[in-house]
């Protein structure tokens, strides 16, 4: 098994879903560790000295003015904890949850924080033995960090609570930590505020979705070329000098997208005479422009992830080259809330228009096919609840799309008076990603049975080996049936990535 080692700035998204899926072991890499200890030296000389320091030798948020004598310092670490620690609702995914203590690992390893070594080892140790706490989704307002769920993540490592386990499911933590040989660990000065101020569990729904997104946003295209070529559509839309003298960069992708997808293919080139001339629908006419835009929000996402994931966001940081504890707001999560509302409508587009082209092919005033692409309909439906269902999908998303990071509400008797609500926008994010995979699934269902009355004429290169997956898990729909069954079988190919890995194999990477 490979080690993945954390700096503090370099992780990756790639190396984040390698976590979720435990092919990697993590480590804290040689040159974090002096950094560490610098800053850690500093608190433990600070703290002999009696230094006044908010978080450290001080109260929380409205108590920041209530001195901490050395004493109680470990009691006040130890209560921050469990007093944050009111979460509610679902729990988080595990492998969503896998992310999220990759992430504050990484965070603590640049060596602002002041954490021992051990603790976050303690930590990394939980990750790459499979312990991984049970935290509730809900009751973070994202801006003195996801304090929160972090609150519930160091309980794990204090023994508290449950934890999830590769053997034995949800249980106690102290007993899974036992059974791995693991102590609960006994937060020192300034620990328990190092775990939990921080943007975490916000970052780590994001950082998955927008991998996933990125993955959709290329099956978007494979499902919306299999409609265009189900119903004779033109690829002149899709011509390299129009998207030139546009240039956003999305726009051309996805349109090189279609036409190498579509190449080859004789149902597209048993009507380019007169067909042509006519324009299709915005559905499938702006497929380049509709799509690019949304990649281009997927692109703008990444970017301020990659800047997340390797960022210092606890306070207070210290900083051992001017031996400078400075008071700041970098667990405020509105640049992450920004990006996930931004993500969230960018998928929701994604789902919408395919859901257009989904309705295109089911309706015979339209697609010039069967109604409801069923040759007996009447007594049969076909595939006339299929849009149904992809119409319900995305009117949720377009309620799940309103922006969460437009409210604010005051907490900690106003001391903390402007929060970004990041966490709701990357959890309502997650969502529509799970929304547009279905939709997507839906589509290519539809346009697999539009494709089945264009006879054996040969599909495009791409096109045609999406269809043929698609129909290795699915037969043609001669007479109704469960058609849950049918969804759930394409679902997986879409969740999987199977019918985009086929295709890239055979013609080369989407871009």
């Amino acid at each position: 098994m490979e080690t993945l080692y954390l700096d503090g700035n370099s992780l990756t998204l790639d190396d984040v879903m390698a976590v979720t899926e435990g092919s990697v072991q993590v480590q804290l890499a040689e040159a974090a560790l002096p950094r560490m200890q610098a800053s850690r030296d500093l608190v433990e000389e600070w703290v002999r000295d009696n230094k006044v320091m908010y978080g450290i030798t001080t109260g929380f948020g409205e108590f920041s003015n209530v001195h901490i004598g050395a004493d109680k310092l470990e009691q006040l670490q130890h209560n921050l904890i469990v007093s944050h620690a009111v979460g509610c609702g679902d729990p988080i995914p595990p492998a969503i949850t896998r992310i999220l203590m990759l992430l504050r690992a990484n965070a603590l390893a640049k060596g602002h924080s002041g954490i021992r070594i051990a603790t976050v080892q303690q930590l990394l140790d939980m990750l790459n033995r499979d312990i991984v706490p049970v935290i509730p989704s809900q009751g973070s307002v994202g801006s003195s960090g996801d304090l929160v769920q972090l609150a519930h993540l160091v309980c794990g490592m204090m023994g508290l609570e449950e934890c999830w386990t590769a053997e034995g499911g949800r249980r106690p933590s102290a007993e899974a930590l036992r059974e791995a040989g693991l102590e609960p660990v006994r937060l020192s000065a300034k620990e328990g505020l190092a775990l939990i101020n921080g943007t975490q569990m916000m970052t780590a729904y994001l950082s998955y979705t927008v991998v996933r997104a990125r993955a959709l946003s290329r099956q978007a295209d494979i499902a919306g070329a299999m409609t265009l070529e189900g119903l004779l559509g033109t690829t002149n839309a899709c011509d390299p000098q129009l998207h030139a003298v546009r240039p956003h960069p999305g726009q051309q992708s996805v349109a090189r997208n279609i036409l190498r997808l579509l190449e080859d293919s004789e149902i597209r080139e048993s009507h380019r005479e007169g067909h042509d001339a006519v324009q299709d629908a915005y559905s499938l006419r702006c497929i380049p422009q509709v799509h690019g835009a949304s990649r281009d929000a997927i692109s703008y996402v990444e970017d301020v992830l990659l800047r997340e994931i390797n960022a210092a966001t606890d306070n207070p940081l210290i900083f051992p080259e001017t031996r400078q504890l400075i008071e700041g707001g970098n667990f405020h999560g509105q640049p992450v809330a920004l990006a996930a509302d931004f993500l969230g409508i960018a998928m929701a587009e994604l789902a919408n228009i395919a859901e257009r082209r989904v309705e295109r092919m089911v309706n015979g005033k339209l697609s010039g096919l069967p109604r409801f692409l069923t040759e007996k309909g009447g007594l049969n439906s076909g595939l006339m609840i299929a849009q149904y269902t992809a119409a319900s999908l995305v009117s949720e998303n377009k309620v799940l799309a309103h922006p969460a990071s437009v409210d604010s509400i005051p907490t900690s008797a106003n001391q903390e008076d402007h929060n970004s609500m990041g966490s709701i926008g990357a959890r309502k994010a997650w969502q529509i990603m799970r929304n547009l995979e279905n939709v997507i699934a839906v589509e290519f269902m539809t346009a697999a049975q539009a494709l089945d009355f264009h006879g054996d004429m040969g599909k495009g290169r791409g096109t045609g080996i999406a269809y043929r997956m698609i129909r290795d898990e699915v037969a043609h729909l001669d007479a109704d049936r469960l058609l849950h069954d049918d969804l759930r079988r394409i679902a997986r190919l879409v969740e999987k990535n199977a019918i985009l890995v086929s295709i890239e194999r055979s013609i080369g990477s989407l871009e």
